[in-house]
Parts: C-alpha cells; structure tokens; sequence
C-alpha cells in the first residue's frame, strides 16, 4: 500500500508539469478526441480545466488513501522546532513550470517527465504538492528533541513547536507524515 501511494504522491506533484505543456501548446480534448464533434467544439478553457481537475481528484485520493498509512504521534515537548514551510519550496515548484514551458514536442515532455518522476519518487524525502493547499493543508519543517527532521503535512496551523502535539499522523515515508485532524 505504501508503495501505491507514494507513487500516486509523486504524480500528483509532477503532472501539473504535463497540464502545463499541454495548455502552452493548446492541446485541448477535441485535438485528442477528434471524431467527437462535442469536443472539438467545446471552449479551449473547459478542456485546461478538465486537465486541472484530474490532479485536484488524484491529490483528494491520496489524502483519503492516507488514513491505511501506519500510524505516529507527536507528544508533548518532542517537537523542538517548527519552521513553516509553504514558501520555501515553491521556487523550486515554480522550476516544473518554466521546463514545461521550454519542452517542445511529446518524446521531450515523456522524457523530461520520466526523469522528474523518478528523482521524485526516489528521493522519498519530501512530497511537497501544492494542490495540497487547495485542501487548506499546510507544511511544515519540524527538528524533533532526538535530532530528527521531519516534513508535516498538516491541516491544523501551526504557529509554534510548543503547539505541535499530535494524536495521529500517519507516515508516509520516514520524514514525511500527514495530519488532517
């Protein structure tokens, strides 16, 4: 189950890189789908909001898959550090878009894309994907009173390390866990 998921984690934080070509390139459903006049016909915009839907559902997937994960708790006085997280990796996000936007044909995007998901998935230390905040997610950079780094995934906001006390988050991998109390 965790490797499913992790999977699906990893798609949902790479393929907003394929719904970028796609618009920049206006590929929209009736160019896939040309015998269906439905879809030839329908407005450019429908289709890219189509496109966006189906990370949106995949991401809502995963955050309802995530309850099977094992299961942790943070008590009192663990966490020693808290740092919020959301702006610091969208820059690095941001760079999924400006390649997107430089790829120029489908065996470069299928090539590009392979590549970004592999490094994702296997570099297994964080699964930052901003759609998360369109659930009312936040994350967070947490330093654990035994040294560890930990990336939380949560929908409570955090303002301090002190507040961080956590009946059940479930592992995703052993750095990163989600709360969705």
């Amino acid at each position: 189950m965790n490797l499913l998921f992790r999977l699906l984690l990893t798609f949902n934080a790479t393929s907003l890189l394929v719904i970028i070509f796609l618009v920049q390139k206006a590929y929209t459903l009736g160019h896939f789908f040309d015998n269906c006049t439905f879809l030839v016909e329908m407005h450019n915009m429908v289709s890219y909001g189509l496109y966006f839907t189906v990370p949106v559902i995949f991401t809502g997937v995963s955050i309802y898959l995530s309850r099977y994960l094992g299961k942790d708790d943070f008590k009192v006085g663990q966490v020693i550090d808290m740092e919020h997280a959301n702006n610091s990796f969208l820059p690095s996000y941001l760079g999924y878009f400006f390649v997107a936007l430089s790829i120029m044909n489908w065996e470069t995007l299928f090539f590009v894309y392979g590549v970004l998901f592999v490094f994702t998935f296997l570099s297994q230390a964080l699964y930052f994907n901003p759609l998360f905040l369109l659930f009312g997610f936040e994350f967070y950079n947490i330093k654990t009173k035994s040294g560890g780094a930990i990336f939380l995934i949560s929908r409570h906001e955090y303002k301090t390390a002190d507040e961080i006390i956590i009946k059940e988050a479930h592992r995703i991998n052993n750095y990163t866990f989600i709360e969705w109390r």
